[in-house]
This record gives structure tokens, C-alpha cells and sequence, in this order.
């Protein structure tokens, strides 16, 4: 007897609930919405819950607050973490340093729940800092690389397609194009490797607009944040959205994610956001593209500051601690 597809969404914050929104919208699977605040997951998955009658989803949601409901999973995101704080006396920001140890344990703690009850499994990692959590969750779950995938380049390349389409005032089905590397500031848009309905981008806009757009791409979370007080939750929530239908319906749709390469572009140990194709084993090929020699600079850079992340973590290759 077949069952349905079963995901669950770690965190039922802004993010985490969003996403369980859109997925059960594309009627992907029951939904499992796990966070430590009592009452908010099966507040948010109830809720969720009573739309089926209106959208016609026939699925199965329910929140709690621990993890025997997540069992059998067949893809798990995480977005559980703290997101960088000021400090109300000092001023301050909490340190980069700081972030990471955080996090770490948060996130740890949680791919141990998850990987024990749900082995076969593809995890999501949405928590930040990014890339250095998905070597925590690599490292903490013992899953191959191939089921650990970060999410950061389709929601960066969404960004950086809806500034080209609205510069250009042409809809956003008609770019294409993509972003890689690290997510944050040393993010890597390709210009050169991006078209509109296969007319090169660089024939359409001047330089300057280009370079403006892919600046606005780099500070793309930031706007969000200074516009509203805190992160932006539609556009990750559906870019995680849309990694987990390519894995759940098998549909091998090329994105870029967050994966753990292995002598592609140069690299080995490291998760880098590259074009990757996303079938039910999780990355199932790395797609490698020819990159100018500014392009391999800019990537160069990316890689170097998630070295720098990664450094602060407490793990030798592969192993927890």
C-alpha cells in the first residue's frame, strides 16, 4: 500500500510555517510542524489544518513540541536557530562567533533528534549561518553528502531574477539565470551565464544596472530586515519549498544549493551553493559550469569566508563532537 510523502519542518516561526503553507498548497505530503514553544505548532498546523476544506488539500498536518510525530520522514527542513540580536544595553550585535556556537548546538540537537527517527531522510538546512550549518548537520546526522543540502541559492537567484525583471519590466518566467557561492555578502550572481528568453543579459542592460542589481542581490535579506524589523519569510519559505518538491515528486530540477563538493570547481569538504539536481536521493549530480576567471575570483572569495565559518566549528572531517 502507497502512503503519501511526509515532511517535516523543524521551526514554526515566520519561515517554518510559511513553508508548510506552500507545501501543503502544492499538495506535497503531510506536514509534521515541530517547535519548543508549547501551543505554536499545533496552533499554526491546526489552523493550517482547517484551510483544506476551502483550498482542497487532503493531507495530514499536525505540531508538537518533540519529535516521535516526525518519524519515517522523508524530507526534514531545518530552519530552527537565533537570528543575530542587538543587545539592548550595549548596542552590540551578537558576534559572528557567538552565532555559530549558538546555533551549532541548537541545530545539532536537532539533526540528532531527526537523523534517529528518520535515517533516510534528506535534510534542508535553512538556519544560519548557512553554510556552516550544514556542515553541523553533515556532521551530526552521519547521512552521505548527498541527503544534506543547504538552502540559500534559490533564494538568492529568486531575488536577483525578480530585480532583473522588474528593471526590465518583463516577466519573471522569462529569466534566467542563477546565483552561487556562500550566502551573504560574497554571494556570486552570473551575469554572463544569465538571459531573458535566451537573450544575454548584458545585451539588454548597461553594466552600471547590472552591477546595481547584483548589489541589491547581495543585500537582498538586508532590505527585508530594514524594512520590516526582521528577516524577510515568503521568499525563503518558498525557495525551501521548492527544493523539497523536486526531491519528494523526483522531478530533477536544477538549483543551486548548498552542497558538500567533492573536487568539483576545485574544492573538496566544503558546502558552496552550486548548480545541483534535486531528485528523491537528494543531490543526485553536481553540475559544473565554465566560469570567467573574475567569476572563479568572486567564488574564491565566497569559499574563503565559509572556511572561515567552518573553522569556528568543533569538528574534525566528518565527525561530531
Amino acid at each position: 500500500m502507497s502512503r503519501r510523502n511526509k515532511i517535516t519542518i523543524v521551526g514554526a516561526g515566520n519561515v517554518g510555517a510559511t513553508a508548510a503553507h506552500w507545501a501543503a498548497q502544492k499538495h506535497l505530503g503531510d506536514i509534521v510542524l515541530v517547535d519548543i514553544a508549547q501551543g505554536v505548532p499545533q496552533g499554526k498546523a491546526l489552523d493550517l489544518a482547517e484551510a483544506a476544506p476551502v483550498m482542497g488539500f487532503d493531507l495530514k498536518i499536525v505540531g508538537s513540541n518533540g519529535y516521535d510525530e516526525t518519524a519515517d520522514s522523508d524530507v526534514v527542513v531545518i530552519t530552527a536557530g537565533v537570528p543575530r540580536k542587538k543587545d539592548p544595553v550595549t548596542g552590540k550585535f551578537t558576534s559572528r562567533d557567538e552565532l555559530v556556537e549558538i546555533n551549532r548546538k541548537i541545530v545539532g540537537g536537532v539533526t540528532r533528534e531527526i537523523a534517529s527517527r528518520s535515517p533516510n531522510a534528506v535534510l534542508i538546512c535553512v538556519s544560519n549561518p548557512l553554510d556552516a550549518m550544514c556542515h553541523v548537520m553533515y556532521a551530526e546526522s552521519g547521512f552521505p553528502k548527498e541527503r544534506v543540502i543547504g538552502m540559500a541559492g534559490v533564494l538568492d537567484t529568486a531575488r536577483y531574477k525578480y530585480f532583473i525583471s522588474e528593471a526590465l519590466n518583463v516577466s519573471v518566467d522569462d529569466i534566467h539565470g542563477m546565483v552561487l557561492g556562500g550566502h551573504g555578502d560574497t554571494m556570486v550572481p552570473l551575469p554572463s551565464h544569465t538571459s531573458v528568453a535566451g537573450i544575454p543579459l548584458t545585451e539588454l542592460l548597461p553594466q552600471d544596472k547590472i552591477d546595481a542589481i547584483i548589489q541589491r542581490t547581495r543585500g537582498g535579506g538586508g532590505e527585508i530586515v530594514g524594512l520590516l524589523g526582521y528577516s524577510g519569510y515568503y521568499a525563503p519559505a518558498a525557495a525551501s519549498v521548492a527544493m523539497v518538491e523536486s526531491i519528494v515528486r523526483d522531478r530533477k530540477r536544477v538549483l543551486p544549493c548548498a552542497a558538500l563538493l567533492g573536487g568539483e570547481y576545485g574544492y573538496s569538504d566544503l558546502f558552496i551553493g552550486v548548480p545541483c539536481v534535486l531528485g528523491k536521493g537528494g543531490v543526485e549530480k553536481v553540475i559544473e559550469m565554465k566560469l570567467g576567471d573574475k567569476e572563479k575570483g568572486m567564488l574564491e572569495v565566497s569559499a574563503n569566508a565559509v572556511r572561515e565559518l567552518v573553522a569556528l566549528l568543533p569538528y574534525g572531517k566528518g565527525q561530531a563532537t
